[in-house]
C-alpha cells in the first residue's frame, strides 16, 4: 500500500476497464496502472491467468478483480461494465486491447473465420463504448484508449483479416475522439510494431524456421530489440490521464522506428 511519504500515482482514485487483461500487452497495462492508483477490472477469457495476475496485483497493494468475458458476445461486455460500476462505481479508462491474429491467404478465409477475427478485433470496441459511455460521460475527463497496430498503416505478409481489422481501429478512434469530444471523452489509437507478447509467438511459429524470421524483421528495426508490453503500457498511461491533455482522435506508433525509413539494416552497427 502507499504511504503517507508516497506521492500518488498519475491514476490514483481512477477506474480502468481493460480487455485482453491476462497476457501480453494487457497484462502490462493491468499492472502499470494498479501501480499508478487506478482500480483495475481485468477482462479476458483465461480465468487461472486472469485470477493469478489479479492476486498478484492485489498483493502488491493495488486494487483489481478478472472477469471472465468473450467480448464478441454483447451480453458479456454488458455485464462486465455492470460488474465493474458496481464493485468500483464508474468507469473513467476504457482501454480496448483484446485482439488476435490468423494467418493464411485471403481466399483461404470463410465467412466465419473473417467474423470471428473482426468480432475481437473491432466489434468488441463498438460494444464496449456503448456500454461505458454513460459513466465515461460523467467526468470532467474520461479516456478511451484502443490498441492498434503498425498494420493500421501498413499490410505484412498473410494477415489480410488482421491487418483490414486494425486499420478500422484506427479509424474508429479518429471517430470516438471526434464525436465524443463535447463531453470530455478523449480517444486515441496506440499502435505497436514488434513486441514480446503471446501473440507474436504464434506469428513467427508459422515460419519455417521461426528463430531466423525473428532476427530478419528485428533488422528491420532502427533500434534493433524487439520492444515488452511494459513499453506498450506506458504509451497507454500518457494517454489515460492529463500529461496528454489536449490530445484527441490521433495516434501514436511505438515500432523502435520500423515504419520511419523504407529500408534498414541494423546489421550495418555490428
Amino acid at each position: 500500500m502507499k504511504g503517507d511519504d508516497v506521492m500518488p500515482g498519475k491514476l490514483e482514485g481512477k477506474v480502468a476497464w481493460v480487455s485482453g487483461a491476462n497476457k501480453g500487452i494487457g497484462e502490462g497495462i493491468s499492472r502499470l496502472f494498479a501501480r499508478e492508483g487506478a482500480k483495475i477490472a481485468m477482462i479476458g477469457r483465461t480465468v487461472s491467468e486472469g485470477n493469478r495476475i489479479a492476486e498478484e496485483i492485489v498483493e502488491q497493494g493495488g486494487e483489481a478483480f478478472f472477469f471472465r468475458c468473450d467480448v464478441r458476445s454483447e451480453d458479456d461486455i454488458k455485464a462486465s461494465i455492470k460488474e465493474t460500476v458496481k464493485r468500483y462505481g464508474t468507469i473513467d479508462i476504457l482501454i480496448n486491447n483484446a485482439g488476435i491474429v490468423d494467418i493464411k491467404p485471403l481466399h483461404e478465409y470463410t465467412i466465419e473465420e473473417w467474423n470471428y477475427v473482426m468480432d475481437i478485433n473491432v466489434r468488441s470496441m463498438f460494444l464496449s463504448f456503448k456500454y461505458a459511455f454513460p459513466y465515461l460521460k460523467e467526468h470532467e475527463h474520461s479516456y478511451v484508449v484502443n490498441l492498434g497496430s503498425i498494420s493500421s498503416f501498413v499490410g505484412q505478409d498473410t494477415t489480410p483479416v488482421y491487418t483490414t481489422s486494425k486499420g478500422a481501429v484506427l479509424s474508429l478512434s479518429k471517430s470516438i475522439g471526434l464525436d465524443y469530444a463535447r463531453y470530455g471523452i478523449r480517444c486515441n489509437c496506440v499502435c505497436p510494431g514488434i513486441t514480446e507478447t503471446p501473440m507474436l509467438m504464434k506469428h513467427l511459429n508459422s515460419a519455417d524456421n521461426p528463430e531466423e524470421h525473428y532476427k530478419k524483421r528485428l533488422t528491420r528495426v532502427p533500434i534493433n530489440k524487439q520492444l515488452y508490453p511494459e513499453d506498450i503500457a506506458k504509451t497507454c498511461l500518457y494517454f489515460s490521464c492529463e500529461d496528454s491533455s489536449g490530445v484527441t482522435a490521433t495516434s501514436l506508433i511505438i515500432d523502435g522506428g520500423y515504419l520511419g525509413c523504407a529500408e534498414w539494416d541494423a546489421g550495418k552497427y555490428e
